[in-house]
């Protein structure tokens, strides 16, 4: 069981230092942590800010083993490989553009005001 965790984190250690998006998502991850506590966020809306920012992270690392998958497969150019990564980059996709309106709901009058 420690062998799967141990593997486990050294598939999220991976995506943080080779990883460019993860690299800046985790970078938007600890500004988001630092407004959320100086805007004094309730239980509730920390809570929706954690799924968030979570579900973001996991659709990055989703991402990279769709891409790691499909080029050792496919590494020449194939439509459907095409398909399988661009599905998988617009799940990240999708998730950032969510996050960033909970993000706005969140915080724009509380700094704003």
């Amino acid at each position: 069981m420690l062998c799967a965790f141990r593997n486990a984190f050294r598939g999220i250690l991976y995506c943080a230092r080779h990883e460019r998006n993860m690299k800046i998502h985790l970078g938007a991850m600890i500004l988001v942590a630092l407004l959320a506590w100086w805007s004094k966020l309730t239980k509730h809306e920390a809570l929706i800010l954690v799924i968030t920012v979570s579900s973001v992270l996991v659709a990055e690392m989703v991402n990279t083993a769709v891409e790691t998958i499909v080029d050792m497969i496919s590494p020449e150019f194939h439509p459907m490989a095409k398909i399988a990564k661009d599905v998988a980059a617009g799940a990240v996709l999708i998730t950032a553009i969510v996050s960033l309106l909970v993000g706005y709901m969140l915080f724009f009058y509380r700094i704003w005001n």
